[in-house]
């Protein structure tokens, strides 16, 4: 590796910070029932502390998403215990999500569902969470909704996108100066006739009506097989309407496997478009990088590191393109030289320079290892076998 690419690979793994899920260390279940794991978190604090404890290792994720109903129960009043555990394990708390699709009251949706009320009702957790979020200082309001329908002519489709507008206007109109609505799409499950926001289209439309600080959030799981997500992303970026990713894998359809499982040239090739469109603005792109991951099978903490490390690889190969020559190369529609620029940077063996790195930061040069010595594991098991095994059959 050239002087150049171990700097390059230096300065971009200083920028990339990537949030970690509060529900990624919990037991979580599939849609068949949970498969417990002795170490898993059970409460709010050990979330934090193996957040933490990952952050301690990589150096890349000072933040946690929190789930409201899951990790937050008493609302606003639960600002204060964030707090508190955000200094005594050194990671902060980062996008707040909403819960407007577990509630027995959400079975027909939640702000497209043809009652007020209930709309009315999710229409409120979603302003109380942006309120916490403003006592945590949390910039991003992160929302998925499960809302659709399962069979033609049971619901106005029409209706709901309106109700939808509404809804997301006045979540819009409610943000503190730095906060932003963060809409994402899924195309199916659990509807299986229409999704209400069913595609990157759809939330563009719904963002942009909602105000200047709703963004779309793409999750890499959430599409049709075989689409090319990096062309969304570059539309995105086009019209400033990217506002982050909730990262993972997939071989069919949203499975939640761990980030580059089943597909690592892809997650390159959208860290490829994102530096393109800074080399070429001059501008950093504000876009919110997030994992959204639930392992049933791997060890949790495990299993996040892996996710982190390979983020971390990707992001340094995409660093290693030669910009300015595959610009002359697309100008003269030299197509093979072009791909090679990608595909060179791509098969470079970036983990000596990520190792460095690591050392020359205070940071274990190898994160797994290190956390399969630390002997944390086994503490951790020790402590919550217990709990875990008392635990029930609710999804999270």
């Amino acid at each position: 590796m050239t002087s150049w690419q171990s700097e390059s690979v230096s300065k971009a793994l200083d920028t990339f910070k990537i949030e970690l899920p509060s529900w990624g260390f919990a037991n979580t279940g599939t849609r068949f029932g949970k498969f417990i794991q002795a170490a898993a978190a059970t409460t709010l604090e050990e979330k934090f502390s193996d957040a933490g404890m990952v952050h301690q290792l990589t150096g890349a994720c000072p933040t946690v998403a929190l789930h409201v109903l899951w990790d937050l129960p008493e609302g606003i009043a639960s600002v204060p215990q964030v707090q508190k555990l955000a200094t005594q394990y050194g990671v902060r708390a980062g996008s707040i999500n909403p819960n407007v699709f577990q509630d027995q009251i959400y079975k027909h949706g939640s702000l497209g569902n043809p009652q007020p009320e209930i709309r009315q009702a999710a229409l409120n957790h979603i302003l109380d969470s942006v309120e916490i979020g403003k006592g945590l200082a949390s910039r991003d309001v992160s929302l998925w909704f499960a809302d659709g329908s399962n069979y033609p002519g049971t619901h106005n489709i029409r209706h709901r996108r309106q109700w939808f507008a509404e809804g997301l206007a006045a979540a819009h109109a409610k943000l503190g100066a730095n906060q932003r609505l963060l809409v994402e799409y899924k195309p199916f499950e659990p509807a299986f006739y229409h999704t209400d926001i069913a595609d990157w289209g759809m939330a563009y439309l719904l963002s942009k009506s909602s105000g200047p600080r709703a963004k779309v959030l793409v999750d890499t799981g959430h599409h049709y097989q075989a689409q090319n997500i990096e062309q969304i992303v570059a539309w995105l970026l086009q019209d400033g309407m990217l506002g982050g990713f909730h990262f993972n894998d997939r071989r069919y359809a949203d499975d939640d496997l761990t980030l580059g499982s089943i597909d690592p040239y892809q997650i390159f090739r959208i860290f490829h478009e994102i530096r393109l469109y800074e080399w070429e603005t001059g501008q950093p792109a504000d876009i919110a990088y997030m994992i959204d991951q639930s392992h049933n099978l791997k060890g949790k903490i495990e299993a996040m590191i892996q996710t982190v490390s390979t983020a971390q690889e990707l992001f340094a190969k995409a660093a290693l393109v030669d910009l300015e020559l595959l610009s002359q190369h697309q100008k003269t529609s030299d197509l093979v030289s072009a791909e090679n620029c990608l595909k060179d940077a791509f098969s470079t063996d970036v983990r000596p320079a990520i190792r460095s790195w690591a050392t020359g930061r205070g940071l274990p040069a190898d994160p797994l290892g290190a956390f399969r010595a630390s002997g944390y594991l086994e503490k951790i098991t020790a402590e919550r076998a217990e709990k875990n095994s008392r635990s029930g059959s609710s999804y999270a």
